[in-house]
């Protein structure tokens, strides 16, 4: 798949810009805070319906204004199709000129896998990376997870504020079963797709990362949850719950889910260059895109947001030997080397892109 189009209004700091994109590779380049990394963000949040970069829609809309709008147009072996995003006091999405009712409708439609700087740090950072990672790659190829991933949110939050209400208010403590019933069935379910995709991974990594490193290096990937049974995981919100209670907060369950990076049988986050993290996270990602690649039977958009600069020229290299076929947007502050006759470079320079020759 490919997208033909963005236009944005309002949105950050543009005003109104039309960008036509290339099938194969597009560069904008530019100084930093000109507008580059908006246009990634443009297409994330048509692809998965929010940022990759803010919580709050309001940070979107360009200052002093009360709207924005974001519209891309795409093209998949099979259709045609448009995204458009309303961003106000709230947000509207539109498929094909019709309005959709819930977010998970849009999920599937356009495929991205996305490398941003932050990456870097996402074996080494909290858990919390890891997680975005699978729930990023899972909710575009099954989007009952993400549904059902924001149902055990709200199950958690409503745990959590009676967790709190049991030591503050005295209420009943056997009521808790009801909402441990509830989160047990969610987490169940999400560590289910998340196993499922772990082995996808793991199918993956392997090869690629021998490919990278001139089989050098052996890549192992460990998955960890104690959520994987629901009878086991209601036998331990059982056990924390005195703990749980004094802490006010669920302190097991798939939100405390993690995964570990072994390179040749030593934890990447502990014993693990920088080299080697660069690589790994390399490995990671093109995973990612071959798995999405086999699930949709098409190739995601990929989004290299300041992230070739990141890689060596060997790595850069088997990089773009694994992205064949594939449209990428690259930004950068200056202008790539790229070997490639179907290439768009475009110049961003305060919220206005221009195309160069």
């Amino acid at each position: 798949m490919w997208i033909k189009k963005i236009n944005v209004y309002n949105f950050r700091n543009y005003k109104e810009q039309e960008i036509k994109l290339e099938k194969n590779i597009n560069i904008f380049y530019g100084e930093n805070a000109q507008g580059k990394t908006n246009i990634i963000e443009a297409i994330f949040l048509c692809s998965m319906g929010k940022s990759f970069r803010t919580k709050k829609d309001k940070e979107m809309i360009l200052l002093n204004k009360e709207n924005a709008v974001v519209e891309i147009e795409f093209e998949k072996i099979d259709r045609e199709g448009k995204i458009k995003i309303e961003l106000s006091n709230k947000k509207n999405v539109y498929i094909n000129g019709i309005k959709v009712k819930k977010l998970s409708e849009l999920l599937g439609n356009i495929h991205v896998v996305i490398f941003t700087p932050d990456d870097i740090n996402i074996l080494k950072g909290s858990p919390q990376k890891r997680r975005k990672f699978l729930d990023i790659m899972i909710s575009q190829l099954r989007p009952n997870y993400m549904h059902n991933l924001n149902l055990y949110l709200k199950t958690l939050e409503q745990r959590n504020n009676y967790l709190r209400q049991i030591k503050e208010e005295r209420k009943e403590e056997s009521l808790l079963e009801i909402w441990d019933e509830k989160l047990a069935d969610y987490a169940i379910s999400i560590c289910n797709y998340r196993m499922e995709f772990m082995e996808k991974i793991k199918n993956k990594i392997n090869k690629i990362h021998t490919e990278i490193t001139d089989n050098k290096e052996e890549i192992e990937i460990e998955y960890i949850t104690e959520c994987n049974n629901k009878e086991s995981y209601l036998a331990l919100l059982k056990q924390r719950r005195k703990l749980d209670i004094i802490k006010g907060f669920t302190t097991k369950g798939i939100h405390r889910d993690d995964f570990v990076i072994y390179i040749n049988k030593k934890r990447i986050d502990t014993y693990g260059s920088q080299g080697q993290h660069r690589t790994a996270i390399l490995s990671l990602k093109l995973a990612e895109l071959n798995i999405i690649e086999e699930e949709s039977g098409e190739n995601p958009v990929l989004l290299l947001d300041d992230f070739m600069s990141e890689l060596d020229k060997k790595r850069k290299k088997h990089f773009l030997e694994n992205i064949q076929n594939t449209q990428v947007i690259i930004t950068c502050t200056d202008k790539i080397d790229i070997e490639n006759k179907n290439i768009l470079i475009y110049n961003v320079k305060e919220g206005n892109v221009k195309k160069e020759k």
